[in-house]
């Protein structure tokens, strides 16, 4: 019996201190990767802005072939969604819908994934001209860890794991652009 009581008495001393370490570890998660386009910054704009195009640009889009997608309201415009279904864990089952729009600089959109797990974040693809024809993209992506989830956030690295896919699009992107 008093192996019992030791065993419950370190399992309840390993939870508390993974749920206190959990307070003290920052929830939210930003990631952003940019790349320079050797295109008129309102050409890449009128590009980025519509969600049709994006997957033709994006990893995540190209991963499954067999992926369903559908279109809703004026492609391009706020208020105008595009959602995804897969078989594949890391595709699965969400949707992306414009939020904002700031014309010829800058489009906001909500990220909402519904499975392999319920989850939103918010992003953006923002386009600036440098030097004539020339056009810095930034592409990100913002989202939240809930207390006690955050306390992985360490493991999952996340300007890693969703970093390479941007920079890998914006790449895909620029390939595109400059055809």
């Amino acid at each position: 019996m008093l192996i019992i009581k030791r065993i419950l008495l370190v399992l309840i001393l390993l939870v508390s201190i993974v749920l206190l370490a959990a307070y003290f570890m920052p929830k939210d998660y930003a990631v952003e990767r940019e790349i320079t386009i050797n295109k008129p910054a309102d050409s890449v704009f009128n590009y980025v802005r519509y969600l049709k195009n994006q997957n033709e640009f994006s990893v995540w889009a190209n991963i499954d072939p067999k992926m369903k997608s559908t279109y809703t309201g004026t492609d391009g415009s706020v208020g105008a969604i595009a959602a995804w279904e897969s078989d594949l864990k890391d595709v699965g089952v969400g949707e992306q819908e414009i939020t904002k729009i700031t014309e010829g600089k800058r489009i906001d959109f909500a990220l909402r994934f519904k499975e392999p797990m319920n989850d939103t974040a918010v992003g953006f693809m923002s386009t600036e001209a440098v030097a004539g024809n020339q056009t810095k993209v930034k592409w990100g992506i913002n989202g939240v860890f809930p207390y006690p989830m955050n306390v992985i956030m360490p493991m999952m690295k996340m300007d890693e794991m969703v970093g390479k896919d941007l920079q890998k699009g914006l790449e895909n992107l620029k390939t595109k652009m400059e055809q």
